[in-house]
Parts: structure tokens; sequence; C-alpha cells
């Protein structure tokens, strides 16, 4: 077969000229050699109309170079955020995003026995802000927390200084003010809005928009208010300004009263909370109730009386407890001077507290009452037993005396209680032992019985126990002032316990304020029983409350501003020499008087004392009798006591010499 030639490539050149026939060569006489074939892919430039082109690999180099250290970089960078750095950036987030604060539990109420409130909580707000929006970046005013300040102190009644350094502080939170009223808050509001409204308008003009006041925020909280202003605040106590109990039940109940706080989470910007960023809220758990054994009606009527009486005396000060002599439950307990607990910036210092709790005296003849018991149950006497009295007695390295100068007294142990006899009562009770030792520990373990020297019971912060040393301690002095009250100490609480253990067959009730606790779901808990303890036989506490009457019903007693009419009336009055707390020794008296009625069927107890009369009487049967009748006859009505149905039994008082 004949071979295939591969066709002919035209290879460019100069243009032929085509002409006649034959003609089609070039002018040229000679022919030019066959230029080689171009490589494929590459044409060949024509000559004289383009420049050779350099190669670009070398620029796609530089470049790929340039770009590979970018992204060199960005991923060191990513590395740092991501591993290196990522937990401060995380935290620095969260910071700048979300807020947390705690949501306050709501303090449980204190009540009386009928329900009343005595102490209770209102809707309050914290004024709060966040530091970092009064920066000049944010706020656009260089001196913006200044200004703030400036703004707010009048409303919250505040240094402008400190509201300074607390909006100028690090953080993203702080409080301003805590426990101010719904319109403390408004006008705080009311300010904001318009300081907003006139920023908005100038952003519109082109201004830098300033906004001192957008950082200013509340926290809805509540405050603590007592609605009768001084009634019983000796026995509430009251808060501190983190709403905390710092005084009296207050403090004492501050577990059970302030329940569990909450907390909530929310994410903002710009100042404003996010409502689609989700919220985290753990709710607040109120605190319990409080139900006291107080009575807010006889509490008011003590409370007249002891500070009406306080001021006539211009004494230091006085106290009146009121209690249910069958159960314990104290109805009342008042002192004076008081305190405002809702205006603690106002209070007398020394006003402070439970001073009739807290006051350890020494209590003077109403004591005796219990050498009475001891010679009773020792079956040492009778009340008919003949002691005779002279002016003055002879004991140890002192001459002791009555009250008043008399001649000598031919009085029945009857008579010594109703006359109040000291030396009466020192001959009476060293007849417990064959000696004046033995005699001392016999009184002691009796004093002892009856709660002297002992906490009451009442768990109350800051009670005082009283004073009575061992009987082997006692000085010379005290083996004989003892039994008539002088040389021992206990608080008021304490004294009115002695006229109710008697009034109570002779079994001690422990005293109590709180009669249970309700939760947060209306469940209702009663508090626990109150200890109960026999002192002496129901025979001894019989007859002295017979004896007890003779003090107020006899015309010879020192009770007889006490009587009340349709009532039979049983008690004692003591006027003792006082220590003086700030100079020492002895300085003025304490006066005071305790008894219980009806004396057939004792019901209540009553007992008062004043210290440091300085105007009129100072004799307890002069200004305490008064003011026993006056509590006395209130709670008796107000409790619908019925009347005595019996006339009291007549114990003679005195005998004749030689009968």
């Amino acid at each position: 077969m004949p071979s295939k030639e591969p066709p002919r490539r035209r290879i460019p050149g100069p243009v032929r000229r085509r002409g006649p026939a034959g003609e089609g060569r070039p002018r040229s006489a000679a022919r030019r050699p066959s230029a080689p074939a171009p490589r494929p892919g590459r044409p060949r430039a024509q000559s004289g109309s383009a420049l050779r082109l350099g190669s670009p690999r070398p620029r796609l180099r530089l470049v790929g170079l340039g770009l590979t250290l970018v992204m060199l970089v960005f991923v060191v960078r990513l590395l740092q955020v991501q591993a290196v750095d990522a937990d401060a950036y995380a935290a620095k987030a969260q910071e700048n995003r979300y807020l947390s604060y705690t949501i306050s539990a709501e303090r449980g109420e204190i009540t009386d026995r009928g329900g009343t409130a005595l102490a209770t909580s209102v809707d309050a707000y914290n004024i709060t802000a966040d530091p970092s929006m009064f920066t000049p970046a944010f706020s656009k005013a260089p001196d913006a927390p200044a200004q703030a300040a400036a703004l707010l102190a009048p409303i919250l009644r505040t240094d402008a200084a400190g509201l300074t350094r607390k909006l100028s502080a690090k953080g993203r939170y702080v409080v301003l003010a805590r426990f101010q009223t719904p319109q403390v808050w408004n006008q705080i509001k009311d300010l904001r809005s318009a300081f907003a409204e006139k920023a908005e308008k100038d952003r519109a003009r082109g201004g830098p928009g300033t906004n001192v006041l957008a950082g200013v925020f509340q926290e809805k909280t509540t405050r603590r208010v007592y609605p009768n202003g001084q009634l019983a605040a000796g026995i509430l106590g009251y808060v501190n300004a983190d709403g905390k109990g710092a005084g009296g039940l207050e403090s004492q109940l501050e577990k059970e009263l302030a329940g569990e706080d909450g907390k909530i989470s929310y994410a903002q910007s710009g100042g404003r909370r996010v409502p689609t960023a989700g919220t985290k809220e753990v709710p607040a758990v109120p605190g319990s109730d409080i139900e006291l054994t107080i009575d807010r009606d006889i509490q008011w009527a003590a409370q007249q009386a002891i500070s009406k009486q306080v001021a006539q005396s211009k004494a230091d000060r006085g106290y009146v407890i009121v209690q249910n002599a069958r159960t314990g439950e104290v109805l009342a307990m008042a002192n004076a001077p008081g305190f405002d607990p809702n205006d603690l910036a106002r209070a007398d210092a020394a006003s402070l507290g439970n001073a009739a709790l807290q006051d350890a005296y020494e209590p003077g003849s109403t004591s005796k009452v219990m050498s009475m018991a001891a010679v009773l149950e020792e079956g040492v006497a009778t009340p008919g037993t003949h002691v005779t009295v002279p002016n003055r007695l002879h004991r140890g390295d002192r001459l002791f005396k009555d009250d008043i100068d008399h001649p000598t007294w031919y009085l029945t142990l009857n008579g010594v209680l109703a006359k109040s006899s000291n030396i009466g009562t020192i001959l009476a009770t060293g007849e417990l032992g064959r000696t004046q030792p033995q005699a001392n520990k016999v009184l002691y373990s009796y004093l002892r019985k009856f709660g002297i020297g002992s906490p009451t019971g009442l768990g109350y912060p800051g009670e005082t126990s009283g004073i009575l040393a061992e009987p082997q301690d006692w000085s010379t002095s005290q083996q004989y002032t003892i039994p008539f009250g002088q040389g021992l100490s206990l608080n008021a609480m304490q004294a009115a316990s002695i006229y109710s253990t008697i009034a109570n067959g002779g079994v001690r009730v422990a005293p109590t304020l709180v009669r249970g606790t309700r939760s947060a779901d209306g469940t209702f808990e009663p508090a626990a029983p109150p200890e109960r303890t026999r002192v002496i036989s129901a025979k001894t506490a019989r007859t002295l409350a017979t004896m007890l009457e003779s003090v107020v019903g006899d015309e010879e007693g020192t009770g007889t501003k006490a009587k009340i009419p349709g009532y039979r009336v049983a008690g004692k009055t003591g006027t003792a020499n006082r220590v003086d707390p700030v100079r020492g020794g002895y300085h003025g008296y304490t006066a005071s008087f305790a008894g219980f009625a009806p004396a057939d069927d004792p019901q209540i107890t009553v007992y008062c004392a004043i210290q440091n009369p300085t105007s009129g009487s100072y004799f307890g049967g002069q200004i305490c009798g008064p003011i026993y009748k006056q509590v006395m006859e209130f709670a008796l009505k107000t409790l619908q006591t019925p009347p005595s149905g019996s006339a009291p039994a007549r114990l003679p008082v005195s005998f004749k010499p030689g009968e």
C-alpha cells in the first residue's frame, strides 16, 4: 500500500503574491530553507508585534509565602484564644453579658397571741448600679460618677462622696442603698427616664447623648417594720442594715425568721435585660411566722403604766412582767424608757435591749417569800408562830434594823411577812438549821429551786442569770441579808416566776415567749411544752398565798395600794438598797411589787420594779403598788377572769405579849 504522508503544516512566512500562471513564487530569487516547527502550545510571536513576557512563577511563590505567613498568624492567635486564654475570655464574656444577684427571702412575721403583727416586712428596693456604665466611654461624660452621686444623694439621704466612690469602683455590681421605699425608687426611676429621653434627643441631633443615670437599677426586696412603734420593742429587738436580726427575738430566732435567699442570673446588653437570652432563677424560701405568747393590749397597758411612773419618779428605768401563772406564758414584758426599732438612729443606746431580762439587781423584800416558803416547808414554823422583833438585831459584825424605827414588835410569822420585817425574817430563817451555816445551806437549796442563779429558760440574748454565791462563800453579812433579799441578785423575769410558782400550787413552770411557728405552707407547729419543777408542796403554796393576802388586805400590811375591788389579791412589796453600776457601792433604791390574782384561784402574776426613783417616794408599796393594781385590773378584764367567789381568810398579824 502506498504510504500516506501526513498533511503539511502551513508555516507562516512572507505573503505570496498570486499572479498569472507560473507565478506564485516570492520575489526573492533565492528559496528560503524550511523553518523548524514550533513547540506545541507556545505560539511563536510575530516579529515586531509583541514583547516576550517573563515567567510568573516567582511572583506566585512570593504571594503564596505571604498568604502562608498571614494564615500562620491567624492560626497562632486562634490557638492562643481557644487553648491558652479560653477561660479568661469566657469569664470576661460572661461578666460582660450576665448579671447575677440575690433574691432576698421574705422575713417571717412576729405576731402576738391573737395574730396581730408586731413585726412584719413590706415591699422595698435595694438601689444598685453597674460601675462600668459610669465610665467616660459608656456614659459620654468624664465625671459621670460625681454627677450621678450629686443627683442621687438627696434622694437616698446619704453622702455624695460615698456614692461617688461606689460608682467609680471596678466590677459590674455595687449596692448604693438598701431597703428603700417604693417612693424612693419611683423618684430615681423618673429622674433616670428624664435623662434617657434627653440623651435620645441629643443623639438625634448628632450629639454624644450623655446619660449619667443609665447604670442605676433596683432589686426588689423587703424592709422590716414595726407597726406599733415602741410597743414590745425590748422583746422583739431589731434588724441590722443587712436585714439580719441583731437584737431580741429577731436575733434569737434568726434561723426561723430569715428563710433562704434565692438567686437570679440574666443576660444584659447596654444596661438592659435581654429577655430572649434565658434566665436562671432559684426562688427564695420565705421565713416562718412566729406567734408569741404576748397579748398586745396587755403589753400596751403595762408599757403605758411603767413609762408614766418612771417619768414621774425621775427614775433610771423600770419594768413590768405579766405572766399566766398556770402555763408560764409571758403576756407582757414592758420596759421604760424604750426605743423605736423603726428609727434606731434616734434611739438612746442605754435603752436598747431588754432590761427586764438583762438587768441584775438585788430584789429586796419581794424575795422574803422564798425564805417563808423554806420555813413553812421545813416545818420549823407556821403562820401563827410568834416572833418577837426588836428595834435592832446584832448578828455577826453588823447591827440590823427594819425600814422604820419601831418599838419591839410582837408579830406572828404572818405579821413578819405582812409588815416586811427584816429582823423577823432573819430570826425565822435562823431556825432552818442548828447552826447558821446549816441554815444557810437549807435556804440556798430553796433559792436554787425557785430559779435564782439559773437562766429563766427563755434563752433570750444577753439574759442574766443573776448572782447567788454558794453558801460556804457567803460573807458574814450575807448570811443575814440574803434571807431578806440583799446580797443576791436576779432579773425581773426571775422575780415574777417566784410568785407564779406559788400561784401554781408550788410547781415552777419555765416562762415562755413563743407559742409556735407557722411555716410558709401554713403549717403551725406549737412550741415544746415548758419544763415543770415541783419546788414546794401545794399545801405550803396555799398557806403562802393566804399570808400574801395579808400584805394587801390587812391595814397593817405594806401593800394596801394594790387592792382591787371584787378580787382577792396576794402580793408583796420590796424596797432594796441599790448597787450603783457606775460608782459602785449602794446608792439609791430599787422599788418593787409582786403578786397574783385572784388569790383564791390564781391566774395572773404581775411584777413591777423601778430603778433609782429620785422624785417622790421610793417605797415599793407606794410607787409600784398602784402600777400593779392598774395592770392587773386591765389584764383580769381583758382575759375575762371572774371575780373572787369567797372572802379571804384573816390570819393574825400580831400577838399580845404573854399570850
